[in-house]
C-alpha cells in the first residue's frame, strides 16, 4: 500500500476509533445504573464527563500536536485511550468509571489533528474526499458501536465487555498511528494550562445544572450559582484568551464571520447527533404497558433495528457530502443538512409509534449531520490559512464537544420529569418536547447559515468530477 493509501487508511480508522468509544455506552446506561446503583443522572455523567473532558482535550492535544509533532501527540493519546479503557474494564466504582471516561476523551483530541494532518500528506485535489471519508468513519464508527453494543448485551451481558472491546480497538489503533511518517513540530511556544482550567470548570458549571435541575430545583441556590459561575469563568477564558501569547482558543478568529458561523453549526450538529441518540435509545426501549408509549425492545433491538440505520447510512451520506461540497459548495450543503435534521426531528415530534417512522425520523436527522460533518472542514479550509488549520479544526471539535454535552444534558433533565404515575419512566410529552426543540434548532441553524454564510465557491468540478476523485488513489495518479 503506497504511502498516501497508509496516512488515509489510519487516520480513516482513527475517527472510526473516535466515534466508537462516544456510542458504546449511549445504550447501556439503563445497566450502567442498575449495576453501579445509582441514579440516571449520575450514571448519565459517563456520557457527559467524556464529553466535557473531550472540550477541553481537544485543544490542548491539538495545540500539543502544533509543538511535539502530530505522530508522537497521537501515539501519546492512545497510550491514555488505552489505559482508560482497561480502568474501565475492570472497576465497579462510578467515580473510578467516570476517570476512565476522562482519559477515553482524550480520544477527540485526534480530530484535529488527523484533519491536519491530511493537510499536510495529501495533494490539494484529495483534501476535500479524503476529510469526507474521515468525517464518514463518525458515522461507520457510530454505527460499529451500537451494532456491538447491541451483541455483547443481547442476552444481559456485563457492559464491561464493551471496555475490553475498546482496549482492543485502540490497540490496533495505536499500532497504526506507529506507522505514520514523522514530521518536525509545526511551532513554538507553551501550552495556556490556565485557559484549559477556566474552559473546563467553565463548561462543567455549565452542564452540570442542566443534568441536576430536577433534583436541585430550577431555581435554587445551586443552579443559580452554578450558571453564574459558569458565566464568569467563561469570561475570564475569553479575557485570558485574548492576552496571551499563545491562547488555547483564537478569539480572534471567531471574528471572521465563516468561522463563527462554522462552530455555531457544530455546536448544533453535537447537540442534534446525541440528542437522536440518547432520545431514541430511550423511547424504544420503553415498555408500552407501562408507559403507553414504546416498543420494549432489548438493548440488542434498540441498537440494531433503530439507531444502526441511521448511523451506519453514514458509510452512503458522509461521501455524498463531500461530493456536494465539491459541486454546490459548503454552504449549500450546511443549509440542506440543518433542513434535513429539522425534517428528521419535525416528522418524529408528530409520530413515532411505529418502528418505520422512528428508524424514518432517525435516519433523516443523521443525514442530515453526517453532511454537516462532512461539509464543515471543507469551510474550515476554505476560510484559514494552512498554519491555522489545526487550531480552526480544534475550536470546531470543541464546540462539537459543548454540543454533545448540551444535547445530553437536555435530554436526560427531560426525561427525568413528569414521569408515568407509578414508573419511573418519562410521559410520552417529554419525547415530543425534545423532537420539538431539536427540529427548531434546526430551522434556526439553517435560517443562520443561509444568511450568515457567504457563498462559498464550489471547487469547479461536478458531481461527475467528484466521483471519480478517489481518496486511496494509485500512486501513479497522485498530481
Amino acid at each position: 500500500m503506497s504511502q498516501p493509501r497508509v496516512v488515509v487508511a489510519v487516520l480513516a480508522y482513527g475517527s472510526l476509533l473516535v466515534a466508537v468509544l462516544q456510542t458504546l455506552v449511549v445504550p447501556v446506561i439503563g445497566e450502567i445504573q442498575a449495576e453501579l446503583g445509582v441514579s440516571a443522572s449520575a450514571a448519565s455523567w459517563a456520557i457527559t464527563a467524556n464529553l466535557l473532558a473531550a472540550a477541553v482535550c481537544t485543544p490542548v492535544i491539538g495545540r500539543l500536536g502544533d509543538l511535539r509533532g502530530r505522530r508522537s501527540v497521537m501515539i501519546g493519546v492512545m497510550v491514555l485511550v488505552l489505559a482508560g479503557s482497561v480502568l474501565a474494564a475492570v472497576t465497579t466504582s462510578l467515580p473510578l468509571l467516570l476517570v476512565a471516561r476522562v482519559l477515553q476523551a482524550t480520544s477527540f483530541g485526534l480530530s484535529p489533528l488527523l484533519i491536519a494532518t491530511l493537510r499536510e500528506e495529501l495533494p490539494a485535489e484529495r483534501l476535500t474526499g479524503a476529510m469526507a471519508l474521515i468525517s464518514g468513519m463518525i458515522a461507520v464508527g457510530a454505527g460499529v458501536g451500537v451494532a456491538v453494543t447491541g451483541f455483547f448485551m443481547r442476552s444481559g451481558g456485563d457492559y464491561h465487555q464493551l471496555f475490553w472491546l475498546s482496549s482492543a480497538l485502540t490497540a490496533l489503533g495505536l499500532l497504526g498511528f506507529l506507522a505514520l511518517p514523522s514530521r518536525a513540530a509545526a511551532a513554538i511556544g507553551r501550552i495556556d494550562w490556565t485557559g484549559a482550567v477556566l474552559l473546563g470548570a467553565g463548561l462543567v458549571l455549565l452542564v452540570m445544572p442542566l443534568e441536576q435541575g430536577n433534583t436541585w430545583g430550577w431555581g435554587s441556590p445551586e443552579t443559580l450559582g452554578s450558571l453564574a459561575g459558569s458565566v464568569l469563568l467563561l469570561t475570564l477564558f475569553v479575557l485570558v484568551e485574548r492576552r496571551v501569547t499563545h491562547p488555547l482558543v483564537t478569539v480572534k478568529m471567531l471574528r471572521h464571520r465563516p468561522i463563527a458561523v462554522a462552530n455555531v453549526a457544530g455546536l448544533f450538529m453535537g447537540f442534534a447527533f446525541f440528542a437522536i441518540f440518547l432520545s431514541i435509545s430511550a423511547l424504544v426501549q420503553a415498555p408500552p404497558a407501562v408507559a403507553g408509549y414504546g416498543f420494549g425492545s432489548t438493548v440488542l433491538a434498540a441498537s440494531l433495528v433503530y439507531l444502526l440505520p441511521g448511523t451506519a447510512g453514514g458509510i452512503i451520506t458522509a461521501p455524498l457530502g463531500g461530493r456536494l461540497v465539491n459541486a454546490f459548495g459548503a454552504k449549500a450543503t450546511l443549509v440542506l443538512a440543518a433542513l434535513l435534521a429539522a425534517a428528521g426531528f419535525a416528522f418524529l415530534a408528530l409520530v413515532h409509534a411505529t418502528t418505520w417512522q422512528v428508524i424514518a425520523g432517525s435516519v433523516a436527522v443523521n443525514t442530515g449531520v453526517m453532511f454537516g460533518y462532512a461539509a464543515l472542514p471543507a469551510l474550515i479550509v476554505q476560510h484559514v490559512d494552512r498554519a491555522e488549520t489545526g487550531i480552526a479544526n480544534s475550536m470546531n471539535s470543541i464546540v462539537r464537544s459543548v454540543g454533545m454535552s448540551l444535547g445530553t444534558a437536555f435530554v436526560v433533565a427531560l426525561l427525568a420529569r413528569n414521569l408515568v404515575p407509578g414508573a419511573a419512566l418519562p410521559a410520552e410529552s417529554q419525547f415530543t418536547w425534545i423532537f420539538v426543540v431539536g427540529a427548531a434548532l434546526s430551522g434556526v441553524t439553517a435560517f443562520v447559515l443561509a444568511l450568515a454564510l457567504p457563498r462559498s465557491r464550489p471547487t469547479g468540478r461536478t458531481v461527475a468530477d467528484a466521483d471519480k476523485v478517489e481518496v486511496f488513489a494509485a500512486p501513479g495518479q497522485m498530481r
